[in-house]
């Protein structure tokens, strides 16, 4: 929880600076920013890839994790939820405060707890107590606070109420599955996670080429079952 605990503090102090300071920081600091951002997360990635005990379980996850979530439409639906939540709660003109503030909170929310970096690193800081991505996480969050607060008001700090429900019980939910996890399986799984995080940094970072990162969350749980199924058939060691 240690890393849900940081993002909540990043999300308030960049909120709250948005709200005081957000219309005087100029457009291309925050894309240089943001660019330095994502060379770092694209580096994290690659580290992340060397843990690998066997880079074909790797590969094997990720094929069959991303056809998974392309017949699911995995991030397909994940816009189509934001899509309705803002119809939903954020309708009408959005001249008041209040659906300002709806907004806000609606928008802020998805960006911050709908994404592979949410996912891998709760995963992590639940699973072996590492919250560097969630960090990482909460310096990018931290910036697009400030950003989303800048223009879309106060609604953006209560965010953190969702941040703390979702990213905290997904790792609560991973340090009960911890039981059983073994080593071979975190490798993998944590060499998956890197992979989908030089993916994330290529499309929505550094904006190189746009990948659906989205669909290929399945394979973090395949990853772990692959290698569950190669020890109980005796294969690899």
């Amino acid at each position: 929880m240690t890393g849900t605990f940081i993002n909540i503090a990043t999300v308030l102090v960049g909120g709250t600076l948005g709200l005081l300071f957000g219309a005087r920081l100029p457009e291309r600091v925050r894309t240089t920013v943001i660019a330095g951002l994502g060379l770092f997360t694209a580096a994290i990635g690659i580290q992340m890839f060397s843990t690998s005990n066997n880079a074909i379980v790797v590969l094997l996850s990720l094929l069959i994790g991303g056809v998974l979530g392309e017949w699911w439409r995995i991030e397909m639906r994940l816009q189509q939820m934001g899509a309705w939540l803002e119809e939903r709660f954020a309708g009408g003109d959005g001249e008041t405060e209040g659906s300002n503030f709806i907004k806000g909170f609606l928008t802020a929310s998805l960006v911050f707890c709908i994404g592979p970096l949410t996912i891998l690193g709760s995963i992590q800081d639940g699973l072996t107590g590492d919250y560097e991505l969630l960090a990482i996480k909460s310096v990018l969050d931290g910036f697009a606070a400030l950003a989303f607060a800048s223009s879309l008001g106060v609604g953006v700090l209560f965010s953190v109420i969702v941040i703390l429900v979702f990213q905290g019980g997904l790792s609560l939910s991973a340090t009960a599955a911890s039981v059983f996890i073994t080593d071979a399986m975190v490798a993998d799984m944590t060499a998956v996670g890197g992979v989908l995080l030089l993916g994330l940094a290529i499309s929505s970072l550094l904006e190189i080429r746009s990948i659906r990162v989205g669909n290929f969350l399945p394979a973090l749980a395949i990853a772990p079952l692959i290698v569950a199924l190669m020890a109980y058939l005796g294969i690899g060691g």
